[in-house]
């Protein structure tokens, strides 16, 4: 028997240059308002979140410029790629979006797209841009780290 407990999660879509390109904090998770040819072309993986963001308007949270591929047996019915969607949140964490995205230099970034019980959710996150002299010195970090790793495994082989 299966464990209900544990959380079924299929990333269908992983937003990596979020991470290049902002500081991220804060992430919470939304629903999203998706047509039918939508879910299913999302569930075939073609998503795109690179130059997606989020945006507070009014009391509603929306998802723009996620593209999502046309649905291959998709009739006259068939989606728009690029288009506003509607996420899902209550309330109160609209208004902790609106109120940070207020402050200058912060914006709301897709960081995942998944499939979770069935249901496709969005991870959001709070980012702040990086200036060239962050991301120079992120690369130089990740580069060392690298480095080292590789150290201990040519260490422990011998």
């Amino acid at each position: 028997m299966a464990d209900k407990t544990k959380e079924a999660i299929k990333i269908l879509s992983d937003n990596r240059a979020a991470g290049h390109n902002y500081h991220l904090s804060d992430h919470m998770e939304a629903g999203v308002v998706l047509s039918g040819t939508e879910v299913k072309s999302a569930r075939d993986g073609k998503i795109h979140l690179k130059d997606a963001f989020g945006e507070v308007t009014g009391n509603e949270a929306w998802l723009c410029n996620a593209h999502i591929g046309q649905y291959s047996h998709g009739n006259i019915m068939n989606h728009e790629p690029v288009r506003k969607r509607k996420l899902l949140l209550h309330r109160a964490e609209i208004g902790r979006l609106q109120k940070a995205t207020r402050e200058k230099g912060l914006t709301l970034v897709p960081t995942k797209l998944y499939l979770k019980h069935g249901l496709i959710k969005v991870e959001l996150a709070i980012g702040r841009g990086k200036k060239v002299h962050d991301k120079r010195e992120s690369e130089r970090e990740r580069e060392m780290q690298d480095e080292a790793r590789a150290g201990l495994r040519r260490r422990n082989k011998e």
